[in-house]
């Protein structure tokens, strides 16, 4: 009597396969992990940065002063208008904000300038504050009957929102989108110009666990890319990981749903490509767009206005903000449902034409 054919040993033995392939693979290892871990080890040295201050203003504060004016006038500076006094306090206490501002006028017609900044982001928050007191100084020494202008300071506590805090998940977004695009579509083209899939269908083994097979390898190195990236962040250069753990394990839960959503984009640029070398003009459309604009290096708002919209559009971007809020902000998976849906819903388009598209010889 024979033994009936074990599909599932055959997806596993493909998985083994396909690792040692990845792991022998320079490029693979570079783009999946010494590349995130460079940009991750100089950040990491690095304090500060070209960061835009965002300031929030109170509701009922009089826009109508010179304080506010001159505020318009520096292009380092953003005023985000009409958000509630509990929205801006929650914001300030994460470091998503750096400062708070009040303008009114009391009794005497004195304009009350009430500053609020958080020892979440303390360094932009100074620096705030420096320019907030220069141009109270300025406005006082020529108004005609001074002091004109009265400055009230107030710092809330708030957890040190840091450089590494904002790159690290940019950094693991982008080495996930990496290895899902091109670890794919290189091994698929090259499994058809080898033959090897056509020789795959002489065996037994089914058309879905090759393709299971050969993303469970991706899935799995990718998996201990991700778990390297965040340890070293975490023990050398101090990255915020909330609540321990549980944190590290939703920041992996959610790396896994991102990269079988890439791996989508693979199978398409697989499919589109019709020899190796084009892999790598159609694989770099889908992944430096997002690399440059999903909020990898900088806040998206530190972006002009026009160019926010295609920025909000790309499905890296809700992963970079749904690792930060996990990692910094402490928020579970159902805290970013809206972000893991909209990946989702990425991932039906692309697996969507992927099926399309796809070849396999």
């Amino acid at each position: 009597m024979t033994n009936k054919y074990s599909q599932g040993n055959a997806m596993f033995a493909i998985t083994r396969a396909s690792l040692r392939s990845i792991s022998r693979n320079p490029s693979a290892i570079v783009f999946n992990l010494i590349f995130p871990l460079i940009f991750i080890i100089v950040f990491g040295f690095i304090s500060g940065g070209g960061f835009v201050i965002e300031v929030a203003i109170d509701k009922n504060s009089d826009a109508n002063n010179e304080i506010y004016g001159a505020l318009e006038k520096i292009n380092s500076v953003k005023l985000l208008k009409d958000r509630s006094h509990e929205e801006i306090t929650g914001e300030l206490s994460k470091g998503r904000i750096d400062a708070e501002l009040k303008l009114s006028r009391n009794d005497k017609g004195t304009l009350v300038v009430e500053l609020t900044t958080s020892k979440a982001s303390p360094e932009r928050g100074n620096i705030f504050k420096m320019m907030l007191n220069e141009i109270v100084s300025r406005q006082n020494l020529s108004a005609s009957i001074p002091p004109a202008i009265e400055l009230k300071e107030n710092t809330i506590e708030g957890r040190k929102f840091t450089m590494i805090d904002f790159i690290l998940p940019g950094q693991l977004g982008f080495s996930l989108l990496s290895a899902g695009v091109f670890g794919t579509a290189f091994v698929f083209i090259s499994l058809r110009q080898t033959q090897v899939i056509k020789r795959f269908f002489a065996t037994p083994v089914k058309r879905m666990y090759i393709i299971l097979g050969e993303s469970l390898s991706r899935l799995i190195f990718s998996m201990f890319s991700s778990v390297i990236i965040i340890l070293i962040g975490t023990f050398f250069f101090g990255f915020t990981l909330v609540n321990g753990v549980v944190t590290f394990l939703n920041m992996l839960a959610l790396s896994v749903i991102a990269l079988i959503v890439f791996l989508g984009f693979g199978f398409v640029v697989s499919g589109i490509a019709k020899n190796e070398s084009a892999v790598p003009p159609i694989a770099n459309l889908i992944t430096l767009p997002q690399f440059l604009l999903a909020g990898t290096f900088f806040p998206i708002s530190n972006f002009p206005e026009w160019l926010q919209p295609v920025s909000k559009a790309l499905p890296l971007t809700y992963l970079n903000e749904a690792l930060r809020k996990i990692s910094f902000e402490g928020a579970g998976l159902f805290d970013v449902w809206k972000d893991i849906l909209i990946l989702i819903g990425w991932g039906v388009i692309v697996y969507a034409v992927a099926i399309k598209v796809f070849k396999w010889e």
